[in-house]
């Protein structure tokens, strides 16, 4: 029988916090006071180090800590800029996904987003604040009228984001942003089904009004609709992938 490796010397005194953890909080709460966001260059490399009295690897290290995260983006020759919003009270969480394929991640996402987006709608009928609802309302409308003229994709994207940032709970977004690259294929078509998710567009409507008429249970139902119509779809295109 083969015997297992050792691991005695694997563990070892954990510290209360790492010099680079003590940076990114640093970098956090300089991000949000300073009022940097998504979209901003961060100052130098030799500005943080003098501004945190640190050396410029420990600040390269931070950096990288968040690039991994897809906090910021660095680029070469120009510097380094903030992708996601950071401060002291936001958590990021790294995602990792095993890849199997593209029918099997795709209806994998499909699961996830109708945990939250069916809840999320639910929320919003119960708590969302009139403004909010006004902003969910004028983003539906950009949405069918971008449809009516050929490609609602972005609009759509745009519009079940104005959801789930109405629900006021944060980590619905973050979650969201996460897994960004994963769920913005639904709209991106990468299966390249003729007429994808057609059938689930009038569910739009119907989830907004019973959000607008205060009706959290009908919201989730048409929210879940929308989710169930895309699923069977792709599905119906792929039944041996499925």
């Amino acid at each position: 029988m083969k015997s297992k490796p050792s691991t005695s010397g694997l563990l070892g005194p954990v510290k209360s916090q790492t010099l680079d953890s003590a940076v990114i909080e640093a970098l956090a709460t300089y991000v949000e006071e300073a009022r940097i966001g998504p979209g901003d260059k961060l100052p130098s490399e030799r500005m943080l180090c003098e501004r945190l009295e640190v050396s410029r690897p420990t600040v390269r290290e931070a950096l990288k800590r968040w690039e991994a995260l897809g906090i910021v983006e660095m680029r070469k020759g120009s510097g380094v800029y903030l992708r996601k919003a950071v401060g002291r009270n936001i958590v990021h969480v790294p995602l990792v996904l095993s890849r199997s394929s593209k029918v099997k991640d795709l209806l994998h996402g499909l699961q996830v987003r109708r945990a939250l987006e069916g809840e999320a709608a639910a929320i919003c009928a119960a708590s969302a604040s009139a403004d909010r609802i006004t902003m969910i309302e004028k983003a539906l409308d950009r949405m069918e009228a971008a449809h009516a003229i050929g490609n609602s994709s972005e609009e759509d994207w745009e519009y079940h984001q104005s959801i789930i940032e109405a629900t006021g709970n944060p980590l619905f977004t973050q979650i969201i942003q996460s897994m960004r690259d994963l769920v913005h294929q639904f709209w991106e078509n990468p299966l390249q089904i003729p007429n994808f998710a057609e059938a689930s567009f009038p569910f739009h409507r119907s989830m907004f009004d019973a959000i607008a008429r205060r009706d959290p249970a009908s919201a989730r139902a048409e929210a879940l609709k929308i989710i169930d119509s895309v699923g069977q779809e792709i599905r119906e295109a792929y039944p041996n992938e499925a």
